[in-house]
């Protein structure tokens, strides 16, 4: 909860408590709005046996009733190195396709991962080239835009630019979209890579325009709630400013291995456990971002 919900229900918690106990019922979470699934890093290879546990993933996924998913990116392997070719590419993308065929019941809402990019293709002008063609296979509308559901609003940001950053086209383009919300809409923002919080002082990896990125935020402090990452394969809440920022670790854990010397446990990225988040929206804006470990 934070410090401005943590205000008013302490306000009305004061004022039930001179009109009785069914009162202080009255008061007690109301259901979310929404139940949505934050899935990130899942760094999928064409490989059958890695697949087959990423299904088993999204079964427990499922299992949490969602309404839908938010996928953070890095959903394949990788295609940004210059060794990556052509087959490569296409036998990861095949891998996440049959994998996405279990979800077709749920919207996926994805952003574009660093590691999702094929930059190694013969040309610029090749249709596998670059992010375009990400957008394809992940099939979502543009490398970033936004929706609402149930009166929270959503946008998809694309950090793969100049230090990690928002072009000055995006940037323009999300400054009107948040303008343009009715007040104290809340919104909820995702990024492949973290703006703030104790991920990026370990890893980097980080917004380098997070600073820009805060002002903006504060000046619609009455809407933005939450901005959702992954990247760093670690798991961390920081609170800002009223915002959430949520470091939201890795379905794939470190990379589906079983770790190195740093790995606590077995498939651990340092202390992270290999796992996924699931978020309750609700009405009055506020929101909770829970991360659970998975042991496929």
């Amino acid at each position: 909860m934070n410090r401005r919900d943590l205000i008013k229900k302490s306000s009305l918690l004061l004022a039930a408590s001179a009109l009785g106990g069914n009162a202080v019922a009255a008061l007690q979470p109301a259901k979310a709005f929404l139940t949505v699934a934050h899935i990130t890093d899942v760094h999928l290879p064409a490989d059958a046996a890695i697949a087959a546990r990423f299904k088993k993933c999204l079964d427990a996924v499922k299992a949490h009733k969602v309404d839908f998913f938010l996928n953070g990116g890095d959903s394949i392997m990788d295609a940004s190195y210059n060794d990556v070719v052509r087959d490569k590419v296409t036998g990861q993308w095949a891998a996440w396709d049959d994998c996405m065929s279990t979800l077709k019941d749920y919207e996926v809402h994805s952003c574009i991962g660093n590691h999702d990019n094929w930059w190694a293709a013969p040309t610029k002008e090749d249709e596998m080239y670059g992010k375009d063609y990400v957008v394809k296979r992940l099939k979502i509308p543009h490398r970033y835009y936004s929706f609402t559901k149930k009166g929270w609003h959503f946008i998809i940001l694309d950090g793969n630019n100049d230090k990690i950053s928002l072009d000055e086209t995006q940037y323009n383009w999300l400054a009107e979209d948040l303008e343009k919300l009715a007040p104290n809409t809340p919104v909820l923002l995702m990024s492949h890579f973290p703006v703030f919080g104790a991920t990026p002082v370990l890893e980097g990896g980080n917004h380098s325009d997070n600073k820009k990125l805060k002002n903006l935020f504060y000046k619609h402090k009455d809407k933005v709630r939450i901005m959702l990452s992954g990247h760093n394969h670690l798991f961390d809440k920081t609170l800002y400013n009223d915002v959430w920022y949520c470091c939201n670790g890795a379905m794939s854990g470190f990379w589906w291995g079983k770790g190195d010397k740093e790995s606590i446990g077995e498939g651990y990225y340092k202390e992270t456990p290999p796992g996924f988040a699931i978020l309750k929206l609700y009405e009055d804006g506020s929101v909770e971002n829970n991360y659970y470990p998975h042991s496929f």
